[in-house]
């Protein structure tokens, strides 16, 4: 009989360290979720209030008023705005049961429109200024297409500025790499507060024996020869020998080296052709 009893003893054991190892990693899943910081509700907003087994009392399209408040039934104003949605739920669940209306309410909220919030698109683009955030979960790419999209002269790569879970952060977003490559991983949710910066494209300048001297556009991952291209070739006099490009280092100081035509061209180079002794 004792041996009986430490085999269940053991068995249970066992049993109880494979369940806590199942359930340890959805745990930690947990714990990461509510980690993430969730948007504040404000003016303008839009959403959705359904109230579980009651179906009287879903909202459907409620706005949050400038006073931060919305008009539900049977409990009349509620100032929601300024809290977020889950603060939310449970501040109307209290009124619902506090009251008597409902027993054990579950309150869900879904937003449908975020009008509180307002990011800045500012430079290359069609028509720069600051716009709302009107769906939840607007991308970075659909911003900027709200905004005009980059003009021609602007750089293909933009430059996202704003706070995550409390902290300042600067990220460059690559839209041909969203766009064309399909990478919509690198296409970032926009957040109220983001100001969104499309520089001017990179240029370089290019003198001496080509048809077109002056400045042009870099092109991504262009070489010295397709800028030779670019300006319209070498004049009759010009050589590819002995070319020369006026580079600046990560100091700012600027050097003068020699390049293969199969060089990629940096952003401000100065590229001179000589020309030819013979």
């Amino acid at each position: 009989m004792r041996n009986f009893l430490r085999y269940v003893l053991l068995a249970l054991t066992l049993c109880s360290s494979v369940a806590f190892a199942q359930t340890s990693p959805s745990a930690t899943a947990a714990a990461a979720t509510a980690a993430k910081t969730e948007a504040l509700l404000g003016a303008g907003d839009v959403v959705k209030i359904t109230v579980y087994q009651n179906p009287d009392l879903t909202v459907d399209g409620a706005r949050i008023s400038e006073t931060n408040q919305i008009n539900f039934p049977l409990v009349g104003n509620v100032a929601i705005g300024g809290l977020t949605a889950t603060a939310a739920e449970q501040k109307i669940a209290k009124l619902l049961r506090d009251g008597g209306f409902v027993l054990r309410p579950q309150v869900t909220i879904q937003v449908g429109q975020i009008r509180s919030a307002v990011i800045s698109i500012l430079g290359q683009v069609g028509k720069p200024g600051r716009y709302p955030i009107e769906t939840v979960g607007a991308k970075v790419s659909e911003m900027i297409a709200a905004a005009g999209g980059v003009v021609p002269g602007g750089a293909d790569v933009v430059t996202l500025v704003g706070t995550r879970n409390g902290r300042p952060i600067k990220l460059d977003i690559d839209l041909p790499a969203i766009l064309q490559s399909g990478k919509a991983e690198l296409d970032l949710e926009v957040q109220n507060g983001d100001v969104i910066y499309a520089d001017r494209a990179p240029t370089a300048y290019i003198y001496g024996e080509v048809q077109r001297p002056g400045q042009f556009k870099l092109e991504r991952g262009m070489t010295l020869m397709q800028a030779l291209a670019q300006s319209g070739g070498l004049t009759a006099r010009g050589t590819q020998r002995g070319i020369k490009v006026h580079r600046r280092d990560a100091n700012g100081a600027v050097e003068i080296i020699s390049v293969d035509l199969n060089d990629p061209v940096a952003r401000d180079d100065v590229i001179y052709v000589k020309e030819s002794l013979f």
